[in-house]
């Protein structure tokens, strides 16, 4: 499947220093599939690994990408896509001990048990010591990103002195109306230009989602070369979420 990429409107937003979006301490990014946080949040990420710190909880097992494959079935794919955020991550400048894999069933979501998911991601952003957590927008269209949203809602009101920011990921390229649907909560974009070289290598390495690794599903999940070099070099699109 590819992804159309449309005129970007962000010329107008102002630019936000990505010292604003860590706040002085560790970050921790929830990524609701393995790549969402290369996508997402890479320059972000590049920025706090070398300074402040950061942590990646991936949601998922991201293993609903192909699911016409009999030669990755979901356990192989998942403990592919599990390898290849791990190597993304390291090129942002993160380790192994900066990752969490919660390992839910890629789609199933919604159909886990919630209040734990947000106990033991509230019990992770007190050992991190982060005053910002970062979710994907509710406004993507993908039920898990979505749930992530909501539950991370749950979090920050279970932690009163955390900040919650969205960061969009398909909703802007799907949704032309996004930023005046969001307008009133006031995005800021994050210049990527410094760390452009980390995040599209970050992003590269999620391989068996560039149709590089899965070839028996030709309608399986795939970002062209032009997909992904726009989220490589424009700007991040972060604001502060309503509770």
């Amino acid at each position: 499947m590819d992804v159309p990429v449309r005129n970007d409107p962000v010329a107008g937003l102002p630019r936000i220093a990505a010292e604003s979006l860590t706040g002085g301490a560790p970050i921790v990014v929830l990524a609701p599939h393995p790549d969402d946080e290369s996508l997402g949040c890479g320059a972000l990420l590049a920025h706090a690994f070398a300074t402040q710190g950061a942590h990646v909880v991936c949601m998922t097992d991201g293993s609903g990408s192909h699911p016409a494959s009999r030669d990755w079935p979901a356990d192989r794919l998942s403990r592919l896509r599990r390898q290849e955020l791990s190597q993304a991550v390291a090129l942002l400048g993160g380790g192994p001990q900066d990752i969490t894999w919660l390992g839910h069933p890629d789609g199933w979501l919604g159909l886990q048990d919630r209040a734990a998911i947000v106990a033991d991601l509230a019990d992770l952003c007190t050992r991190v010591g982060a005053r910002h957590l970062f979710a994907p927008a509710p406004e993507d269209h993908h039920e898990d990103h979505r749930h992530t949203a909501a539950i991370a809602r749950r979090v920050v009101l279970a932690l009163p002195h955390l900040t919650l920011f969205d960061y969009p990921v398909w909703s802007r390229w799907d949704d032309p109306d996004l930023l005046d649907k969001v307008a009133g909560r006031h995005p800021t974009a994050l210049d990527p230009a410094p760390f452009v070289a980390a995040k599209r290598a970050a992003i590269a390495a999620h391989r068996s989602q560039r149709g590089l690794i899965v070839t028996d599903d030709p309608d399986g999940f795939c970002m062209s070369d032009t997909f992904q070099e726009a989220f490589a070099t424009a700007p991040e699109l972060y604001w502060k979420a309503v509770p």
